[in-house]
């Protein structure tokens, strides 16, 4: 689906040009995460040279390319469940001060 240049400035996409692995792949995005679409094929890039540098004579590209794959999504699912356990241990912490709040309360009413 190709927008028209007047529509994607009214919906707020922009078109940037990628370079993953040494092809530039044109992709329309919401302008706000440009920063993040940049950040993702640097990773792409940094894991395939990586994995390339290790494996070139072992490997095909093709298989380079599905261990570096299989790499940034066990990064993704870590840290998913690194951000989930974060946010359980805010709302401890922040019940645990209530509560503290709440006996101290009662010890001082007790006196």
């Amino acid at each position: 689906m190709k927008l028209s240049r007047q529509a994607m400035k009214e919906s707020g996409k922009i078109t940037i040009r990628l370079h993953v692995n040494g092809l530039v792949i044109p992709v329309i995005i919401n302008r706000e995460d440009e920063p993040y679409y940049r950040e993702a094929a640097k990773t792409i890039n940094s894991t395939v040279a990586n994995y390339t540098q290790i494996f070139s004579e072992k490997k095909s590209e093709s298989e380079i390319m599905a261990m570096a794959m299989i790499d940034i999504a066990l990064r993704n699912e870590q840290n998913k469940v690194r951000n989930s356990v974060a946010l359980y241990d805010d709302i401890l912490l922040s019940l645990t001060k209530e509560v503290e709040e709440v006996l101290d309360e009662s010890a001082s009413a007790s006196h």
